[in-house]
């Protein structure tokens, strides 16, 4: 029917199925495994197909490096989805790999996002994967080691996939124009996609794809960018100042302990997409930094929070974080440890090595004892109180000298407490001495 729908065109594929690398040497990124030498170029070159687990974030070429291993040793490739797909489909792939046995062919089963299996439907490629009838290859981006059965981890090789680097999403921003037959972006422009990208090679060519269709010939700059992606754009800027800029009111929130200002800065950051397991590092760090022995309780409750995320992921795990961040906002708060340790960093580093007290010494040896190492020693467990009072710890003359002080707050105000009367007791000691 001339002039009908069905004589148009069918629509070009998205630019970053374009760009799906045919060889190993059109891989941007992976140099880890892919180099000269390296772990999986010398599978390929070897000839050895063997089972793996793909192990990274989003957009950094999990299923490209899947259907390259089919193809460099022509074997039939059968990709599941975990999230779509279920025992059926293992039958089906299984049903498909005995017939291209039969034909001498060997068959490559990928399942993306294996994590999302069950134990049984993991289970169901054992014995398949044991006998030899397929290669099993799964993508997950979270940990396989909570994640995917051992029985199925152990017969797969665990490869830890990395986010691309700045460099590496250069080079593909270049590749992509040219794809497109279209000028490389500015190079502020290039700059913000690629913080836009946060090393996800999906991302970033559908980033630059939209900005060409709506340049319609113009050059990709700045503003060309803000109008195309808008409010994302706007919103999540690794490596920017905003960045940052939002972390540092996160942490000033909690330091300043306002419960709802520190949850609005944690949620804004899981909206602009900054890595939750980023976050977790950084309230880790203000539980030592801006709490410490004021609560010792929140170290660990930002410890355990860190741990359930790895273990539940996004969004479930997200949760307990948000627990972490108002537990530190309303904890008492105290920088003594953060304040001592740095000071006796600072005075070790210009102050001359001083010799350890004789006292203090260990002495295995008859020669050693005999020098007089470990003489006087007082140990503090037989003393009253489980505490020897007037002894010497310090090398010589640093007598007396305090770094640790602590904060008139939470159980650091009992630490002040205790530490004043053993100082009193050291006082009565020294003047009776």
């Amino acid at each position: 029917m001339t002039g009908s729908l069905f004589d148009a065109d069918p629509p070009a594929p998205p630019l970053a199925e374009r760009l799906r690398p045919k060889t190993l040497d059109e891989v941007i990124g992976q140099r880890h495994l892919l180099g000269p030498g390296m772990p999986l170029r010398a599978a390929f070159e070897a000839g050895r197909l063997q089972s793996m687990i793909l192990w990274g974030p989003p957009g950094v070429g999990k299923t490209t490096l899947a259907r390259l291993v089919a193809g460099a040793f022509d074997a039939q490739f059968i990709a599941i989805s975990a999230v779509l797909g279920g025992v059926k489909d293992i039958r089906e792939a299984v049903d498909r790999a005995q017939i291209a046995a039969q034909q001498g062919r060997r068959t490559v089963v990928f399942v993306d996002e294996v994590h999302r299996f069950n134990k049984a439907q993991q289970d169901a490629f054992l014995p398949h994967v044991e006998s030899g009838l397929f290669t099993f290859i799964g993508a997950t981006t979270e940990n396989p080691s909570f994640e995917v059965n051992s029985a199925l981890l152990s017969r797969a090789q665990v490869q830890v996939l990395k986010s691309l680097d700045a460099e590496e999403l250069g080079q593909l921003i270049a590749r992509g124009a040219a794809e497109l037959g279209v000028d490389p972006p500015t190079k502020e422009a290039a700059d913000r996609l690629v913080g836009y990208a946060d090393g996800d090679a999906r991302r970033l060519l559908n980033a630059l794809e939209s900005a060409a269709a709506l340049a319609n010939g113009a050059l990709i700059d700045e503003a060309l960018l803000e109008r195309t992606l808008g409010e994302q754009l706007r919103r999540y800027d690794k490596g920017g100042d905003q960045f940052y800029d939002v972390i540092s009111a996160l942490h000033k929130s909690v330091r300043g302990s306002n419960p709802d200002a520190s949850l609005y800065w944690f949620a804004r950051m899981l909206d602009g997409g900054v890595d939750a397991r980023y976050i977790a590092r950084r309230l880790i760090r203000m539980a030592s930094e801006d709490i410490g022995l004021a609560d010792p309780r929140a170290l660990r409750m930002t410890l355990d929070a860190a741990d359930t995320y790895e273990r539940l992921g996004t969004p479930e795990g997200e949760l307990a974080l948000a627990q972490a961040v108002v537990y530190l906002a309303i904890a008492p708060k105290s920088n003594a440890v953060y304040k001592a340790f740095n000071a006796v960093k600072a005075f070790i580093k210009q102050d001359q090595t001083r010799p350890v007290p004789v006292h203090l010494r260990n002495a295995p040896t008859r020669l050693m004892k005999d020098l007089g190492y470990g003489k006087a020693y007082r140990y503090a467990h037989d003393e009253p109180g489980g505490y020897a009072a007037g002894e010497q710890y310090l090398p010589d003359g640093l007598e007396g000298q305090r770094w640790y002080e602590p904060v008139p707050r939470g159980l650091e105000q009992k630490i002040g407490d205790k530490l004043a009367e053993l100082r009193r007791l050291d006082d009565e000691a020294t003047g009776e001495g």
